[in-house]
C-alpha cells in the first residue's frame, strides 16, 4: 500500500473552502522555499518567509471553519487552538532549520495558547446553542425545478433547507415535482409524491417565501435517520448529508466527515483529512453524491459520479456508464458489452463472441464457432459457422424481447421464451447428422 499526501479542491463545496485548500497549498510552497532559502539565495527574507507562513496557517484554518457542521462559536475557537499548534510545531523545529533565535523562542508561548483554546473550545462547544442533529428549518423558498446535469427536477412549490448542525445538507419540496434522468435504457421520468428530500449542498430554490409551520413540524418526524432507514434492513445507499454510503456493482463508496473511502476492482482509497492511503489503482473519489428520495414512498434516485442508481418498492436500475443492471424480485437484466437476463433457473447471456442459454434442463451455448448442446440427457456438438451465427443471433432476439416485458413490469414470459428455445432447438437439430 503506498502512502501520498495531498491537498485537494471538492468541486461542490463553496468558495471559502476552496480558497483555504489553495492556501493549504500555498503554505506548502513557502514552507519548501522557506527550508531551502540557502540555494535559493533567499536568507535575507528569512523572518519574512516565517511571518507569511504563520499568518497563512491560522488564514486556512479560520476559512475551513464549518466544512462539516457549520460556523459555530467553538468551531472558531479549534481553528485558532490549531493555528497556534502548527505555529509551535513550525518554531520549536525551526531553531535546527536556520529560524532567528527569536522566533523560534516563542515555540513554547503558542503551544501554551493552543492549549487554553483547547479547552475554551471544549467548555463552548458544550454549551454551544445547536445540536448537531438533522432538522428542517422554518423558512421556505420558492422552487421551480433545478438541473443537476443528467438528472434534472421539473415542478413547482416551496423547497425548505435541512440542516445537520448549522450546515445546510438538503433540501425538502412540498409541491409538484417530477424527476428525468438520461440513461442507456432511455429517459426515465418519475412523478413523485410530496414531500420530497433533495440531498444536497447546492441552492436549488429561489427567493423566500411563506412557510407552512404544519408542514415542518410533519416533515422534521420523517428525516430523522431512524424515519428514513428501516432498521435491520441493509441499505445499498445511505445519504444524510454528512454521512453518504453507496454500495453498487463492483464499487463502494463512504463518506464520513473526515473519512473519504472509495473501493472499486482496480483498487481501493481511504482518504483521513489531507491523507491518502491508496492501494492498487481505484476511481477517483466522486465530487458529490445526490440522492432525491420520496419520503412518502420507496422511490429514491442517488447519483455518485458517474454511476445513477434508481430504487423503487418493485424494482432497482444501476447506470455504470454503458452499463445497465435492471433488478426486479429474482429477476436480473444486465445491457453493456455483455448481455444477460437471469431468473431462476432461466439464463441467457451473449456478448464477446460468446452466447448461452439455459431453461430448466436445456443448456445451448456458443463460442469460436462451435455449438454445444445438452437436453433430455444428451449432449451434441455442432462445429459449423451458421449454427454458431444462429445461436448468437437468436440469443440476443430472446434478451431484446423479454428486456422490454421486464422493464414494464410484467416479468419474464417464460411460454415465449420456451416456444422460442424450441424453434432453436428444432432448428439446430438439422445441423446433427
Amino acid at each position: 500500500m503506498s502512502f501520498s499526501w495531498k491537498y485537494r479542491t471538492v468541486p461542490h463545496e463553496g468558495p471559502r473552502f476552496k480558497l483555504a485548500e489553495y492556501l493549504k497549498a500555498l503554505t506548502a510552497i513557502l514552507l519548501i522555499a522557506w527550508l531551502f532559502k540557502g540555494p535559493l539565495r533567499l536568507e535575507a527574507y528569512n523572518d519574512g518567509l516565517v511571518y507569511a507562513i504563520i499568518a497563512l496557517l491560522f488564514a486556512f484554518e479560520l476559512l475551513s471553519v464549518g466544512k462539516w457542521f457549520g460556523v459555530t462559536i467553538s468551531g472558531i475557537v479549534f481553528a485558532l487552538a490549531k493555528g497556534f499548534f502548527w505555529t509551535s510545531v513550525f518554531l520549536f523545529f525551526g531553531g535546527w532549520l536556520g529560524m532567528s533565535e527569536a522566533l523560534h523562542n516563542y515555540a513554547g508561548t503558542a503551544f501554551a495558547y493552543a492549549v487554553v483554546l483547547v479547552i475554551a473550545g471544549l467548555l463552548v462547544a458544550k454549551f454551544d446553542e445547536r445540536k448537531l442533529d438533522i432538522k428542517v428549518e422554518g423558512k421556505a423558498y420558492e422552487f421551480k425545478g433545478t438541473d443537476f446535469g443528467e438528472v434534472k427536477l421539473r415542478g413547482t412549490g416551496k423547497a425548505y433547507p435541512v440542516k445537520f448542525g448549522r450546515k445546510n445538507v438538503a433540501w425538502v419540496i412540498d409541491g409538484s415535482v417530477e424527476v428525468e434522468a438520461e440513461t442507456p435504457l432511455g429517459r426515465i421520468t418519475k412523478r413523485l409524491l410530496s414531500p420530497v428530500i433533495v440531498w444536497t449542498e447546492e441552492r436549488i430554490a429561489g427567493r423566500k417565501t411563506s412557510a407552512d409551520p404544519g408542514f415542518v413540524s410533519r416533515v422534521n418526524d420523517l428525516v430523522s435517520p431512524e424515519g428514513l432507514y428501516k432498521k435491520g434492513k441493509r441499505e445499498g445507499v445511505v445519504d444524510l448529508g454528512f454521512i453518504k454510503v453507496y454500495e453498487g456493482e463492483g464499487f463502494e463508496y463512504v463518506k464520513l466527515p473526515f473519512i473519504e473511502v472509495i473501493e472499486t476492482p482496480g483498487g481501493e482509497e481511504v482518504k483521513i483529512g489531507p491523507m491518502r492511503f491508496r492501494e492498487g489503482n481505484p476511481e477517483m473519489p466522486p465530487a458529490e453524491m445526490l440522492t432525491i428520495r420520496e419520503l412518502h414512498n420507496g422511490f429514491q434516485l442517488t447519483k455518485v459520479g458517474e454511476r445513477l442508481k434508481i430504487e423503487t418498492d418493485e424494482y432497482s436500475i444501476e447506470v455504470d456508464g454503458e452499463r445497465v443492471t435492471y433488478r426486479s424480485g429474482n429477476e436480473v437484466l444486465s445491457l453493456g458489452e455483455t448481455v444477460s437476463l437471469r431468473s431462476g433457473d432461466v439464463s441467457v447471456s451473449v456478448g464477446r463472441g460468446r452466447a448461452k442459454i439455459r431453461i430448466e434442463d436445456v443448456v445451448i451455448s456458443a463460442r469460436e464457432g462451435r455449438v454445444r448442446i445438452r437436453a433430455g440427457g444428451r449432449t451434441y456438438t455442432v462445429e459449423d459457422s451458421k449454427a454458431y451465427r444462429l445461436v448468437m443471433e437468436k440469443a440476443k432476439e430472446i434478451v431484446e424481447e423479454q428486456s422490454a416485458e421486464l422493464i414494464e413490469g410484467l416479468g419474464i414470459d417464460r411460454t415465449l421464451l420456451n416456444r422460442r428455445v424450441k424453434e432453436l432447438l428444432d432448428e439446430l437439430m438439422g445441423y446433427i447428422g
